[in-house]
């Protein structure tokens, strides 16, 4: 589970997210008025964005880099 933690984490960080340095499976990528937080537990994934084109182009580069299934809104 560490190294697939490291994987991802070193993944997400360069599509421009930048990991919480209080809570280590939190991440946040801000493009210039637009954000997109990104919450990490186990092998399950929350998104929350101000701008639903960030939220695509984020869930497309994860399913490009890791299986990945989308489960809709929270």
């Amino acid at each position: 589970s560490r190294q697939w933690y490291l994987k991802f984490n070193e993944n997400i960080s360069t599509f421009g997210f930048k990991e919480n340095t209080v809570d280590r499976c939190i991440y946040l990528k801000v493009s210039r008025s637009n954000f997109i937080v990104f919450v990490l537990y186990v092998d399950d994934i929350l998104l929350a964005t101000n701008y639903l084109g960030l939220l695509h182009d984020t869930k497309r580069y994860i399913s490009k880099n890791f299986e990945m299934k989308d489960m809709g809104e929270a």
